[in-house]
């Protein structure tokens, strides 16, 4: 049945709303790219019409042109679409791959008449409820690539405005996922700096150096035992070299 004007409207509304609180907008706080993954999905639930689960497939791939090599199911609202992309993965082919590496909506009306991918089919009629899919490239970043996939119990349980609708929230999905990596790399960037900082104190209170002259002694000792400058200063701050420890 189709979603009367209203209701649909309101979708589109708290889809907006969810869009303002994933990207930070609404009720404060930082969004981690798991938290949003996780609203996503769980927001498709609940708003689209039709959608029974949904999930995020995720693959990287180790350089830039090649083939991706490592393969993710994120934020799944249960037990079924983490077994669809199991079912995928062990193929190496399915909806999900195709929205990823077509950069395209990939659509299946119903699992049981759909030519594409046969033996994928077939195990998901066995081993899933899933009767229609619907899959969206949700992002490309250099090495990693990611599709919102949605999925209904019902064959043809996806209408042309649920499609859109789901294409909405892809796009603000994609943004906000972009913009919490962009800030959880920063946090960490701080965190690195600020235990560079600690070890370089302690060095120079210790041995009575400077600021340069303690950094260049970490830079040594970490090539000398082939470590990161960063896991070096991590010993240092956490005195787990006895020079270091108090007396």
């Amino acid at each position: 049945m189709e979603a009367s004007e209203e209701s649909v409207l309101d979708v589109y509304e708290r889809i907006s709303q969810l869009a303002r609180s994933v990207h930070g907008t609404l009720n404060g706080g930082v969004r981690t790219p798991t938290e949003v993954l996780e609203e996503v999905t769980e927001a498709a639930v609940k708003l689209l019409h039709g959608v029974d689960h949904a999930g995020m497939t995720l693959v990287r791939r180790s350089r830039p042109g090649h083939r991706p090599e490592h393969f993710e199911s994120e934020a799944a609202t249960g037990a079924v679409p983490a077994r669809f992309d199991v079912l995928q993965h062990e193929r190496g082919e399915g909806p999900c791959f195709d929205a990823i590496w077509s950069h395209q909506t990939v659509r299946i009306v119903d699992v049981a008449s759909d030519p594409r991918w046969p033996q994928l089919l077939a195990a998901v009629r066995e081993q899933t409820p899933i009767r229609s899919v619907l899959s969206i490239q949700l992002f490309t970043d250099g090495q990693e690539l990611g599709a919102l996939t949605l999925f209904s119990d019902k064959a043809g349980g996806f209408d042309v405005e649920t499609e859109e609708q789901a294409f909405n929230l892809a796009t603000h999905a994609a943004i906000a996922l972009s913009s919490a990596r962009r800030g959880e790399q920063f946090r960490s960037a701080l965190a690195s700096r600020d235990l560079i900082g600690q070890a370089k104190g302690m060095i120079m209170e210790r041995f009575d150096v400077d600021a340069i002259a303690a950094f260049q002694m970490l830079r040594t000792l970490s090539q000398e035992m082939n470590v990161s400058v960063l896991e070096l200063a991590r010993r240092v701050a956490f005195r787990e070299f006895p020079v270091l420890r108090d007396e």
